[in-house]
């Protein structure tokens, strides 16, 4: 068991208890010290002979004892052991002066009081304990019932230190409050900072989903586009044949039927494709590297019609990995989007995207390469910064942010980017096992 457990009794604090908190170290460790103190009092005494604050010293290290196993059972015990120990120690310190002799030494324990009464009472508490007891110390040469060893000096000049001990603890005691209360602030406001950087952060994601929805959508104009052509071509030609032709084949007609629902099938699977990636599951999924490049390839290849950009993956390593698929996905299609984007804006005798990968025993490296002119090294260090696009108008400049956000958090990786002159490397590094 740690040793902050056991002086807070086994029991946990929130931030706005650091007080009570401290309070309860403070009174657990006066009970363990003390204990030890009069433990070695008795050995003291009995080695001694001398047995007149035995039977007290005894009296205390039973009351100590029940105190420590009190605070741990229940924390409404906790202000009556409070009074119980402050009542302990000030009556002790009282009877060493009543009944000791200052040969002893044993008055040192006084300057211990001011620490208990602050950590033990609190400051206005505390003020009213050690007045009382002063007012004792003081008349304790004077009256009359009780002989005492101690002087009238000697009392006065050990009133006299406590006054100052009291003094300078009492004044650590306040900086410590209030270094306390300047912490806590602190903490507030950065608490309220995080929340509000949370929320800027669940706007920004929702931005940009919807860029990307609507990235998206264009996609999927784009793939139906051409079968949606096809099928209403083939439709046509068999109308005509069966009106031009008596004797049309069915084996013919069996035929073009086939390829339109070939063709069906394959605008089926393109929205469940584009289903899976609006509505990405939150647990990971075990998929082959391949597979999940020929997604990327197939969404991106409407954008590529009519261009020269050719985009070549790398199937060399067939890495298997256990990810949020989805996600990753949405992070290369940004990376792909913006290589593609770079290398229509130039005229480029070969223009190609590369996407290849890499893999060691904990991590793979996904690689998006282009040929392309590369990005200016000024512009480097603020690409992953929200609302930040070289595109002008037609960048939302949160692509390449919300892809670094996923990919530290949720895959516990990072990306890397290289330039040259003669083109761009993004590097997505994450876990093969997320």
């Amino acid at each position: 068991m740690k040793l902050s457990n056991i002086l807070c009794s086994g029991w946990e604090f929130s931030n706005t208890q650091l007080t009570l908190k401290s309070r309860f170290e403070m009174v657990n460790l006066g009970i363990i010290l003390s204990t030890i103190a009069l433990s070695y009092g008795v050995i003291g005494n009995v080695v001694r002979e001398h047995f007149l604050f035995v039977p007290f010293e005894l009296t205390l290290i039973t009351l100590n004892v029940l105190f420590f196993f009190l605070l741990r059972k229940s924390q409404r015990y906790f202000e009556g052991i409070v009074f119980a120990m402050t009542l302990e120690f000030s009556s002790f310190l009282l009877f060493l002066i009543y009944k000791g002799d200052p040969n002893d030494l044993r008055h040192i324990w006084l300057f211990i009081y001011p620490v208990v009464l602050l950590y033990f009472q609190g400051t206005q508490r505390g003020r009213y304990w050690f007045g009382l007891v002063l007012i004792a110390l003081m008349i304790a040469p004077l009256q009359p019932w009780i002989e005492v060893s101690y002087s009238l000096y000697q009392v006065t000049y050990l009133a006299f230190v406590l006054v100052m001990m009291s003094i300078l603890v009492f004044f650590y005691y306040e900086k410590m409050l209030e270094a306390n209360r300047v912490i806590l602030e602190q903490q507030s406001r950065l608490e309220s900072k995080v929340k509000e950087l949370e929320h800027k952060d669940e706007l920004l994601t929702q931005q940009s989903k919807q860029a990307v929805m609507g990235e998206m959508i264009t996609m999927i104009a784009h793939q139906w586009r051409q079968p949606l052509s096809t099928i209403t071509l083939q439709i046509s030609n068999l109308q005509i044949k069966r009106l031009l032709e008596d004797s049309y084949a069915e084996k013919e007609s069996d035929k073009i039927l086939d390829e339109i629902n070939q063709t069906i099938i394959y605008l089926s699977n393109t929205i469940d494709d584009f289903q899976t990636y609006f509505h990405p599951k939150k647990e990971t999924n075990i998929v082959k590297l391949s597979k999940l490049f020929d997604r990327v390839v197939n969404f991106t290849l409407p954008r590529l019609k009519g261009s020269k950009i050719k985009l070549k993956v790398d199937k060399e390593y067939d890495i298997e990995l256990n990810i949020y698929e989805s996600e990753l996905i949405q992070v290369l299609l940004n990376i792909v989007n913006n290589a593609v984007d770079a290398l229509k804006d130039g005229d480029f005798s070969d223009p190609k995207v590369v996407i290849s990968a890499k893999e060691n025993k904990q991590n793979v490296e996904i690689i998006v390469s282009d040929n392309g002119k590369g990005i200016k090294p000024e512009v480097i260090p603020h690409l992953f910064e929200p609302y930040f696009s070289t595109k002008g108008r037609n960048g939302t400049g949160l692509g390449l942010y919300m892809s670094q956000m996923i990919i530290e958090k949720q895959f516990g990786g990072k990306i890397e980017v290289e330039s040259s002159e003669y083109g761009a490397t993004f590097k997505v590094i994450i876990p093969k096992r997320v």
